[in-house]
């Protein structure tokens, strides 16, 4: 019998991939998303379109509105750098999101009786957000343990998996193209145009195309423009 496993599931790149390990890996693969009040619908379109037809048994969309928090590009009135990826932590980190999230996850995973989380953070090419390093999924874990049913009736221990949290946006490519991933059906642009199209110039399209690149491989994603490095 197949182990269930909640994945996050955002629509993106990263969090594509990681749903095709986790099934690779021979999990059940739940996938949850969040409509939360983000910049733009159109990463969550692609979720909405591809989680089953990428092997999710059910797909989840948690609905709340964190613009009421605001402090960032991508829940408020603030405008999307697109001058390159810099050393500071840019005006696109929203404010313990991954932590809001692995929360629902936690949640929805007591429910279905599952003991695994996937998230498709990464350490490597990324654009410096607290919540995506290996010490904060370490304590994440650790915390789920300490305040979750299960985990103090000792019935399973959770585990938060993150597969993608060492490899860089090229080695995170070229594994999900050996399991099949159809990248011109996700999408990674914090501001895409009005017809959807991926702006090529914020970090996140600078980190795509530059894992591209380096992969070897064309983008299938159209651009409505490109930057330069």
């Amino acid at each position: 019998m197949q182990k269930k496993a909640v994945i996050l599931y955002s629509g993106g790149l990263d969090s594509t991939t990681c749903l095709a390990i986790a099934k690779a890996e021979g999990y059940e693969p739940y996938a949850m998303s969040f409509s939360y009040g983000q910049r733009h619908s159109t990463e969550l379109e692609c979720a909405r379109a591809n989680a089953r037809p990428m092997g999710a048994v059910d797909h989840l969309v948690v609905e709340f509105d964190y613009r009421q928090v605001g402090g960032s590009a991508l829940t408020g009135d603030i405008a999307v750098p697109k001058e390159g990826v810099g050393s500071d932590i840019p005006v696109t980190y929203v404010p313990a999101r991954n932590t809001v999230f692995l929360s629902f996850a936690l949640g929805w995973a007591e429910v279905l009786g599952s003991f695994d989380i996937f998230i498709g953070v990464n350490a490597m090419d990324y654009s410096g957000y607290p919540d995506c390093r290996p010490e904060y999924i370490a304590a994440f874990e650790t915390m789920a343990n300490l305040a979750t049913r299960a985990g103090v009736e000792g019935t399973g221990r959770f585990r938060i998996h993150a597969p993608l949290i060492s490899l860089t946006k090229a080695d995170i490519i070229r594994k999900g193209l050996a399991l099949g991933v159809d990248y011109g059906r996700t999408h990674s642009c914090y501001d895409p145009t009005p017809e959807g199209l991926s702006c090529g110039l914020c970090d996140s399209c600078r980190l795509r195309l530059k894992g591209f690149a380096e992969a070897g491989v064309p983008d299938p994603v159209t651009y409505a423009a490109r930057s330069e490095g």
